[in-house]
């Protein structure tokens, strides 16, 4: 049975309107095609659906049944087609975003706020989590999108990176706020906060340090560096910090702020990456996120 839309709307108009000029008037066709059409549908059935009585088109018992299916598929095909153009559109859908600490506080969902104010009909789910287990739900296409720590290259997962230069932490009325740039000779014994045993971002914070001589302190190990400064605001302690905590510090404390960022060398980079489902094609609306995300982390790394 290969039964058509057009079909299927010329049925349900002379069912309506017990004509077939009329059902053609409606629907912009000439009455011959409309005629064509019931005929067909007919024979696609193999029952009659209609006989003539006195110029009206007078449905059979059967057609009064098939009347209730026919509403239905169109009505369905009608609401499959509004929700593709709304989808297409970006104005409907769903993004599933797996999240690195440094972003999942301030950056992503910002942005993610941003990029929804006007897509009411938009649902999202924003998970923090290592970036091993973004990894993970990404390659197994549980997410849509990922942002972690750059992966070991796969098959699986497609990448957008980015080498994140780390910037220097220091109370506002530091002296070494006097700096354009620190170098890590200018911290050596001070004080320092940092990141866990054998977290890359540590390890190479220490060989900058030691390419200089200097020594590394680390009077606080956090997991995070949101934690770190706080305690750089109370004159405690100095950090190396991601360039997207200190992007989303720096959006959320008003002027003065007790905190300044600067630049530190021997350069700390930071290799993040946007990860994607490489079997799987991304939604427009995942293109659409991911391009302003893009454009928010090369424009994190150019301001500071």
């Amino acid at each position: 049975m290969n039964l058509s839309f057009r079909q299927l709307q010329a049925f349900r108009e002379v069912m309506r309107t017990g004509s077939v000029s009329e059902a053609a008037r409606i629907l912009g066709r000439t009455q011959p095609a409309v005629s064509a059409l019931i005929a067909n549908l007919e024979a696609e059935l193999g029952i009659a659906l209609f006989r003539r009585q006195r110029g009206k088109m007078a449905p059979t018992p059967e057609a009064q049944y098939f009347v209730t299916e026919a509403e239905a598929i169109l009505d369905r095909l009608s609401l499959s087609t509004r929700t593709m153009r709304e989808i297409g559109a970006l104005t409907k859908g769903r993004l599933n975003i797996a999240c690195m600490p440094a972003a999942s506080s301030l950056l992503m969902p910002q942005l993610l706020g941003e990029f929804l104010l006007d897509k009411p009909d938009v649902k999202a789910s924003l998970m923090m989590r290592a970036s091993p287990v973004i990894e993970e739900w990404i390659a197994s296409q549980q997410y849509d999108i990922g942002l972690g720590e750059t992966p070991k290259p796969t098959a699986a997962i497609d990448t957008i990176d980015f080498d994140m230069k780390c910037v220097c932490a220091i109370p506002a009325g530091d002296p070494l706020a006097e700096h354009d740039t620190v170098q890590a000779h200018h911290l050596s014994g001070r004080p320092m906060a940092g990141l866990q045993e054998g977290h890359p971002n540590l390890i190479a914070t220490q060989r900058a340090f030691a390419s200089q001589k200097a020594s590394f302190a680390q009077r606080f190990e956090l997991r995070t560096f949101h934690p770190a400064l706080t305690l750089v605001e109370k004159g405690l302690c100095y950090c190396i910090c991601d360039p997207i905590t200190a992007a989303g510090y720096a959006n959320m404390q008003p002027e003065p702020r007790p905190i300044v960022f600067r630049a530190f060398h021997p350069q700390v980079v930071l290799n993040v990456s946007i990860m994607q489902p490489a079997h799987r094609p991304p939604s427009s609306l995942a293109n659409e996120f991911v391009l302003q995300l893009k454009a928010a982390l090369e424009q994190i790394n150019n301001q500071l």
